[in-house]
């Protein structure tokens, strides 16, 4: 596979720093039941790294010290930790806001039959990868049979009360473009996959997220490839637009790897350009006594793709 990095790092990107952390985003492994194309962790069902359990304990410990309020689960599938569900409910007998980052399918693994009860009864957050309403683009971009089972789980999750108007058990999906190219706008494209899927399959959800597809790992692995890198690049930077630098999520938001250590962002996890202060790099368990507010953040080339057009983070775009 292709390293972007020292081609992301010989790119200006303006300087940014910190406000207030109102986000813990931790990767709790890199197991996944899926191998996708656009995945910038390189997740599968051959990773073996995943938190242990003394790292695991630190989260709600974390959430406290820090009066952080969201916590956001991925992976990998974060499911897959043996920790997720206690770590779930500690996290939500805090009272703080879980969001877990789903496959979809790993709803209908074996031994996850009841996944979807278990996250309706904590209230948490479901946001839900599914790159395209189509299903020859979804089994393009994730594997055969993967549109087929995502709309069985969509299904299983409606049934109870994900999605549906005044249930408050809130479901959103994930959009990511099947190449080199800018999401389109995110409430047109909603608009359009809320007709499709609850016309052609019942289902239905609250929001759309539309991310810009990072150029690392295998994404930008396969650019390079192509050779469509530097193309690619320019479009990021040809659209380029200075007011997204206030909504980045970098800017509340920290990420946490598996082994614990601090990141600004998801992506800059998978770049393994670590947060530091005054070069001494921080693990979770700083974040028991230290504040990361007013921190300067690492940027390079990437950060290009959360900047270019509408914009785009964890929250889907920010130009709403």
């Amino acid at each position: 596979m292709h390293d972007t990095l020292h081609l992301l790092q010989t790119i200006a990107f303006p300087a940014l720093t910190r406000s207030h952390l109102d986000t813990l985003q931790v990767n709790l492994g890199y197991r996944c039941n899926q191998t996708c194309l656009h995945c910038h962790v390189n997740a599968g069902p051959n990773r073996t790294e995943m938190m242990d359990e003394a790292t695991l304990a630190l989260i709600p410990q974390v959430l406290a010290a820090r009066g952080i309020t969201t916590l956001d689960l991925t992976g990998g599938a974060p499911e897959l930790h043996t920790g997720f569900r206690a770590l779930v409910q500690a996290a939500r007998g805090q009272g703080a806001r879980v969001i877990d980052r789903c496959n979809l399918t790993i709803l209908l693994e074996p031994g996850q039959e009841d996944l979807a009860g278990f996250l309706a009864d904590n209230r948490v957050e479901v946001v839900a990868s599914l790159p395209c309403y189509q299903a020859g683009n979804v089994d393009r971009q994730r594997g055969d049979g993967v549109f087929e089972k995502s709309i069985a789980a969509l299904q299983r999750l409606n049934a109870l009360g994900y999605g549906v108007k005044g249930s408050g058990l809130l479901l959103s999906l994930v959009y990511n473009p099947q190449g080199p190219s800018l999401p389109p706008n995110q409430q047109m494209l909603q608009a359009d996959y809320q007709r499709e899927l609850q016309q052609h399959h019942g289902v239905v959800f609250n929001h759309l997220l539309a991310l810009t597809n990072m150029p690392i790992q295998r994404f930008g692995s396969t650019l390079v490839s192509k050779g469509t890198f530097d193309s690619y690049m320019a479009l990021l930077r040809d659209s380029f637009r200075p007011e997204n630098l206030a909504g980045v999520m970098c800017r509340s938001l920290v990420s946490v790897d598996w082994q614990g250590w601090l990141y600004d962002c998801d992506f800059n996890q998978q770049l393994n350009l670590p947060l530091g202060i005054h070069g001494v790099r921080r693990h979770l368990r700083d974040l028991l006594t230290h504040t990361l507010d007013d921190q300067a953040i690492r940027v390079a080339g990437h950060c290009f793709g959360c900047t270019a057009g509408q914009g785009s983070s964890c929250g889907g775009a920010l130009d709403h």
